[in-house]
């Protein structure tokens, strides 16, 4: 795979979700099909529940890491709310891979906020083509609630121009034999979504 132009992947969402390691099989994937990859994480606040985001950026040759305000190809937010927060690294272009799922931060939970009610209408009105995805009902369905992540991996790879066996090569290598069956059936499930959402583009690639 070669490509001149540099893709920008945004994951976002809150601790404990598994988004470091989502970003690390994606990076890995786009390496082994011959890209130039940086990558980098802020989850200081992983352990306590906070916001957690990753930066991936890809291409022939990456010489920078971080993803500019306004340039995010592609965002992956694995909680619904989290989806706005990042609001400043979208573009008119970017494509929203939303997690229906809701994880009330503290202040909502103590009663000093409110969870707003129309995150994906808000993300609509502004022009984003926005996949909904109820990655926590998908990894229930396969038996393994901490799949969130791999459901969330499998919708974004319909964004890329990857062999899903390439992806499955990453899953072997870096999730438990014991495991790995499950996790390929939530990456399955996750790229059927995004199939579905998208009739016009099933048997194909969409690119990003």
């Amino acid at each position: 795979m070669t490509m001149k132009k540099t893709g920008n992947i945004l994951l976002c969402g809150v601790g404990g979700q598994g988004i470091i390691l989502a970003g690390e099989i994606t990076s890995s994937a786009l390496i082994k099909a011959g890209l130039d990859v940086k990558k980098s994480e802020v989850h200081g606040m992983a352990q306590r529940g906070g916001s957690v985001v990753a930066h991936l950026r890809y291409g022939e040759k990456v010489y920078s890491p971080l993803i500019e305000p306004g340039s995010a190809d592609i965002a992956v937010s694995f909680e619904l709310l989290e989806a706005l927060r990042y609001l400043p690294y979208y573009k008119k272009s970017t494509k929203v891979i939303v997690n229906t799922q809701k994880i009330l931060p503290a202040p909502v939970s103590t009663g000093a906020d409110t969870y707003p009610t129309d995150v994906l209408e808000q993300l609509k009105s502004m022009g984003l083509e926005v996949f909904p995805v109820d990655a926590f009902d998908i990894a229930k369905s396969v038996g393994e609630t901490r799949a969130v992540n791999m459901v969330l991996v499998g919708a974004l790879s319909l964004f890329l121009d990857l062999d899903e066996k390439i992806f499955f090569e990453v899953i072997d290598e870096r999730v438990p034999e014991k495991v790995r069956k499950v996790n390929r059936e939530a990456f399955l499930k996750g790229k059927e979504i995004i199939q579905a959402l998208r009739p016009a583009k099933k048997g194909g690639k969409v690119q990003s």
